[in-house]
C-alpha cells in the first residue's frame, strides 16, 4: 500500500467514505471512483485493480441487502444479466490487455446516458417497457466481458441501460445493479487471481469504506426520494467519465 502522512491519510479516507456512500446510495460498488483515488494518490498499479474489486464486493453487497429489504429487487430483472455476466466477467478478468479504447467509448456512452437521465421526462423516466431477455443476455455478456478487462463491476454501465430502456425505475434499477456487482465483482477477483497473486494489504480499506458504504445504502434504499437519487446517480456517473478519460 501507499505510503502517506496522517494527514493526506485522513483526506484520503474522508474521500473514499464519500465515495462509498454516493455509490452506495445509488446501489454501485464504487469500483470506478476508487480507481481514479488511488491512482490520484498514487497507489502501484497492481494494488489498485484488486483492491477496487475487493471493495465492489463489500459495498455493493451490502447496497444490495438494503435494497431488497426495501422490496426493490425483481429477480426476472437481474437473472438474465447474470447469467450471461458471470462467466464473461472471469474472462475479462483473466485478460490483461490496453483497455484504453474501451474506457473511451464507455465514458462516450455514460456522457449520453447522463444527458438522457437529466433532461427525459418525468413521463419517459416511469413508462415501463416490456423485459427482453434475449436483449438482456446479449448487454449482460458485453458488460461482463468489458468490466473484468477494466476492474469495475458493471453496474455503472447496467444502472442506465435499465432506467433508458424503461425497464425499471430508479430504486429498482438500483437494486438490480447492486447483486449485478456483487456477482460479477466476485467473478472478476477470481478470474484475476488465477493470473495474479493478492496481497493481504487489498483488504485494509474495507472497513474505512463500509463506513461510507452503510450510510449510502441506508439513505439511498428509503430515504432518498427517487428524484434525488436522479441526480446522484448523474453525478456518479459523471465521476466515472473523469476517471475514464483522465486516468
Amino acid at each position: 500500500m501507499n505510503v502517506m502522512t496522517p494527514e493526506i491519510w485522513v483526506f484520503f479516507s474522508v474521500a473514499l467514505i464519500a465515495i462509498a456512500f454516493l455509490y452506495a446510495s445509488v446501489g454501485h460498488g464504487g469500483a470506478s471512483g476508487y480507481i481514479a483515488l488511488m491512482a490520484a494518490f498514487s497507489f502501484p498499479v497492481d494494488y489498485i485493480k484488486p483492491t477496487a474489486l475487493i471493495l465492489n464486493i463489500f459495498i455493493s453487497g451490502i447496497s444490495f441487502w438494503y435494497f431488497k429489504k426495501h422490496n426493490h429487487f425483481k429477480w426476472k430483472l437481474f437473472y438474465p444479466f447474470a447469467i450471461a455476466s458471470m462467466p464473461a466477467a472471469f474472462l475479462g478478468g483473466y485478460i490483461t490487455i490496453d483497455a484504453q479504447l474501451y474506457k473511451i467509448i464507455l465514458a462516450i456512452f455514460l456522457l449520453i446516458a447522463i444527458f438522457r437521465i437529466l433532461f427525459s421526462s418525468k413521463e419517459t423516466r416511469e413508462n415501463k417497457t416490456d423485459f427482453k431477455i434475449p436483449l438482456a443476455l446479449v448487454i449482460g455478456f458485453l458488460i461482463g466481458l468489458f468490466s473484468g478487462m477494466i476492474g469495475i463491476g458493471g453496474g455503472i454501465i447496467l444502472s442506465p441501460i435499465i432506467i433508458l430502456l424503461g425497464w425499471g425505475n430508479m430504486k429498482e434499477a438500483a437494486a438490480v445493479s447492486a447483486l449485478f456487482i456483487f456477482a460479477n465483482s466476485i467473478a472478476a477477483i477470481v478470474g484475476y487471481s488465477f493470473n495474479h497473486t493478492i496481497e493481504m494489504d487489498s483488504f485494509k480499506l474495507i472497513p474505512i469504506a463500509l463506513v461510507g458504504g452503510f450510510f449510502g445504502a441506508v439513505y439511498g434504499s428509503h430515504k432518498i426520494p427517487n428524484t434525488v437519487l436522479k441526480y446522484i446517480l448523474a453525478f456518479v456517473l459523471l465521476i466515472a467519465c473523469f476517471k475514464l478519460t483522465l486516468l
